[in-house]
């Protein structure tokens, strides 16, 4: 089994608003991420959108090919993993700490914002899922930075 951790947590409480880091935080079903306004499951969506994942070596690489330095935060995902390579398709099962289980839903494709922060950075990212990945909660859980992060399946 491939075995990472879990480096940060951020969220933001509305569109374009700015990050907020955590050290830890609640996740469920119903609401995603707790304070971050993307996670809660509207009438009629799938919540393929939840929340968003990024690993630390995708990002470092990403500022290495820029010669930048931004937050990974900036990037505007949710939890920021290392030591593990995210899945690169839509399925699998991601375990954090305990009990949180996330399904992997798609790419988080970089949009145009990322070009607001650093001149080249959405292509940057486009290779490999650089980006990150899209998921969907499926069991809740309350999370902390450092917690083991595990692919299930």
């Amino acid at each position: 089994m491939t075995v990472g951790r879990l480096l940060g947590i951020a969220r933001h409480d509305r569109p374009r608003g700015p990050m907020e880091t955590v050290e830890r935080v609640r996740v469920t079903r119903e609401l995603g991420l707790a304070g971050d306004y993307r996670g809660a499951i509207l009438p009629g969506k799938s919540g393929r959108r939840q929340i968003s994942l990024i690993e630390a070596e995708s990002w470092a690489a990403a500022m290495a090919d820029l010669g930048a330095d931004v937050p990974w935060q900036e990037r505007r995902a949710n939890l920021l993993v290392a030591g593990l390579r995210l899945p690169r398709q839509a399925g699998p099962i991601i375990a954090i700490g305990p009990s949180l289980r996330i399904e992997i839903t798609c790419e988080c494709d970089p949009c145009s914002r990322m070009e607001e922060m650093t001149s080249g950075l959405k292509a940057a990212l486009l290779p490999d899922w650089r980006g990150g990945a899209l998921g969907r909660v499926l069991a809740d859980g309350e999370i902390a930075v450092g917690d083991e992060v595990r692919i299930e399946t």
